[in-house]
């Protein structure tokens, strides 16, 4: 969920709770107000029915509201020293609605000559609670709904143009490299994002020169191995040509050398393992899988004639990749090769191709791990030739270009690429 819209959901979840507790509180203000209203305008009724009664006897008289507002009985005097005015609702038929009405009464007692005591009903018409809660609701829905599209608009243009350069910047992050690219601060007047832009362009710098300095001490180091390396394999090589030795010394001889020339692959593997993760195969261009396949089967028959393996390759579809050339083709040799390497006498290697998958089948008895089997130095018990690299390869080329990679194991071992 993106930002601006993370944020109007709060905004509108917090403005229902809002509004709505602001509606009750509105509510019951409302209705004080009309009540108070109507009650001071019944109290001044009453003011008036009572002077007026004083002058005339014959309002005395009126004991049903009929077409007025109130009524009067003659009561005992012994309620006399209770005499104070009562409101309360209640509800009257009205001939018009026909039906009963909501209304508001007063009931209060007066005497004229302080001898006779006449208890006073007074009502008025007051507001229809259910039609004024109905009519309250919708106006609110309507509130909130204006409300939201407002802040939505509000979001997507104003917040939108305010956050233009926290956007422009991950952006930049987005495509930034630390081997081709170089980082442009973001011009903004916002305080938060000057200091974002000067920890981020100082956290840039320092990185870029860490990978500088991480790239320069790996391939020196490569170098510098590589070349004592090739001199003691050779130098034993020779050795090993002069006829004063014995079987034993050759022995161990070729044991020195083997593990030299396994070191010298190791160190080989973990500088294309460096060179894959820190993204140093810049040029990439449409390859075609499905034709490395056919090349790598011609170019292993030797080594599966010799280990009396077959090798078939089934393309269903032209498979075309865009990506760097040297790393398709070490993608595709690891795969292919380890399945030979790893396939016991009389076994099958298949490679598959379709326009979107590649896999490779090779016999098999037991699983593997499928937790651990594409991490480094990871090996089956008893192998000692293997540098335990190559699937590891695989993977950092896979995941430098988002391919999905799996293993499971079928009754026979199976590899899938999925691009």
């Amino acid at each position: 969920m993106k930002l601006h819209n993370y944020t109007l959901l709060y905004i509108s979840v917090a403005l229902f709770f809002i509004i709505s507790i602001w509606a009750g509180i509105f509510y019951a203000q409302m209705l004080d107000e009309v009540y108070d209203s109507i009650d001071d305008n019944m109290k001044n009724h009453k003011l008036l029915i009572i002077q007026k009664a004083a002058k005339d006897s014959a309002v005395l008289e009126k004991a049903h509201f009929d077409e007025s507002n109130y009524s009067i009985h003659k009561i005992a005097s012994a309620p006399a020293n209770k005499i104070k005015d009562v409101f309360k609702d209640t509800l009257m038929y009205m001939q018009h609605e026909d039906d009963l009405e909501p209304v508001r009464l007063l009931k209060t007692i007066f005497t004229i000559n302080k001898q006779d005591y006449y208890e006073l009903r007074i009502i008025s018409s007051t507001v229809e609670e259910d039609d004024l809660i109905e009519d309250l609701f919708y106006s609110l829905v309507w509130l909130y709904v204006v409300l939201l599209v407002s802040v939505f608009l509000v979001n997507t243009f104003l917040l939108k143009k305010i956050w233009k350069p926290f956007y422009q910047l991950i952006h930049q992050l987005e495509h930034f490299s630390l081997s081709t690219t170089s980082y442009v601060p973001v011009k903004t007047s916002v305080d938060e994002f000057k200091l974002l832009n000067t920890t981020v362009d100082a956290l840039l710098k320092k990185n870029a020169e860490l990978f500088i300095s991480q790239k320069q001490f790996i391939e020196n180091a490569a170098h510098e191995l590589q070349t004592p390396l090739a001199i003691s394999i050779n130098k034993l090589e020779l050795l090993t040509e002069k006829n004063n030795l014995s079987e034993n010394e050759l022995y161990t001889l070729a044991s020195v050398i083997e593990n030299l020339q396994r070191l010298t692959r190791l160190n080989k593997s973990l500088l294309l393992l460096s060179k894959i993760e820190n993204k140093q195969f810049y040029e990439e261009e449409m390859v075609s899988l499905s034709a490395i396949c056919l090349r790598l089967q011609e170019d292993l028959s030797d080594l599966a004639t010799y280990k009396n393996v077959a090798i078939e390759c089934e393309n269903t579809g032209d498979l075309a990749v865009k990506m760097n050339k040297d790393l398709a083709d070490m993608l595709l040799s690891n795969l292919v090769k380890n399945a030979v390497t790893h396939t016991p006498a009389g076994g099958l290697v298949k490679i598959r191709c379709d326009k979107q998958t590649l896999i490779i089948e090779n016999s098999g008895a037991q699983a593997l791990d499928q937790e651990h089997i594409f991490k480094r130095f990871y090996k089956n018990s008893g192998e000692t030739h293997s540098t335990g690299l190559g699937l590891a390869i695989v993977k950092a080329i896979a995941d430098k270009y988002g391919f999905a990679l799996s293993y499971s194991f079928e009754g026979k071992h199976v590899f899938r690429v999925r691009f």
